[in-house]
């Protein structure tokens, strides 16, 4: 077991080599910012960066909101020679680059929660929820990650500015839909009824970037991320009344912001802040 202690050491910004259990040969680095007034007690984020893979750069983002937000933030990243392409870090890793199925221990969408465990097993953390923040490709991971049922444990979770969505829908194949996937009606409810954050910057427009998602299955989710995640939204309204439920999700137009994580982040803080602290009070 990897000694997470430094990561708490001191006020700040700190680094620290990392090897999930499932995983134990794909090196991960952990960024981590540190509150002034630290404590086990203290509320935990998880940080999802973007394509970049620059989970420095998202865990700087946070760095100026953790002593007034009251969390200790710690940005996971996943270095493409660890975990290549989008299949291992978007989509989760379900399935090979030949398109056949991995096992459930093999999906990357579990190292968040095997992370806090080890938090708690050494003492770092009392708590007994985190925070979730993901943006842009950090955005399809955490939403996606949702999907599967890696809820239990998550306080609050915002999904930012997403290049494409997995729908709320049984008949569109995964990773533009849930069909094709283990996914059933009854999985399907508990993530229509798990309170979701999307936030969507409303300059989210451009669509001459390399890494936009531009393909045909791409496009008929919307022209634009930021129009994406309002259809994301829209499929979730549908799916929730044909199953007969609330749907509990919520969508945040963010005024004036494009694809950017700093920016985005800093409309996130103030609600995962508030969030966590509702939830440590119960």
């Amino acid at each position: 077991m990897i000694d997470l202690s430094p990561l708490v050491a001191a006020p700040g910004a700190s680094s620290l080599p990392y090897f999930d259990p499932a995983f134990a040969e794909r090196a991960l680095v952990l960024h981590a910012a540190r509150p002034r007034r630290w404590h086990p007690g203290t509320p935990v984020l998880l940080v999802h960066h973007g394509v970049g893979r620059n989970g420095r750069d998202y865990r700087d983002y946070w760095l100026r909101h953790v002593d007034p937000a009251n969390l200790l933030a710690i940005a996971i990243e996943f270095p493409e020679a660890s975990f290549p392409q989008y299949l291992c870090y978007n989509f989760g890793n379900l399935h090979t680059a030949e398109g056949m199925a991995n096992p459930r221990r093999q999906w990357t969408f579990g190292i968040g929660g095997r992370l806090f465990d080890q938090l708690r097993d050494q003492g770092i953390t009392t708590t007994d929820r985190y925070g979730l923040f993901g943006h842009s490709a950090g955005g399809q991971f955490v939403h996606r990650m949702l999907s599967f049922g890696y809820r239990d444990r998550v306080a609050v979770a915002v999904s930012a500015n997403a290049g494409t969505y997995a729908m709320p829908d049984l008949a569109t194949a995964w990773p533009w839909g849930l069909g094709a996937t283990e996914v059933a009606a009854d999985d399907l409810r508990a993530l229509l009824t798990f309170p979701l954050t999307i936030m969507a910057g409303t300059e989210d427009t451009k669509t001459t970037g390399r890494f936009f998602p531009g393909g045909p299955k791409s496009m008929r989710q919307g022209p634009t991320r930021h129009a994406r995640a309002h259809t994301y939204l829209r499929r979730g309204r549908q799916a929730a009344a044909g199953l007969g439920v609330t749907l509990a999700w919520r969508l945040i137009d963010v005024p004036n912001v494009g694809h950017d994580g700093r920016k985005m982040s800093d409309a996130a803080a103030p609600l995962i802040a508030d969030a966590l602290r509702r939830n440590a009070e119960c």
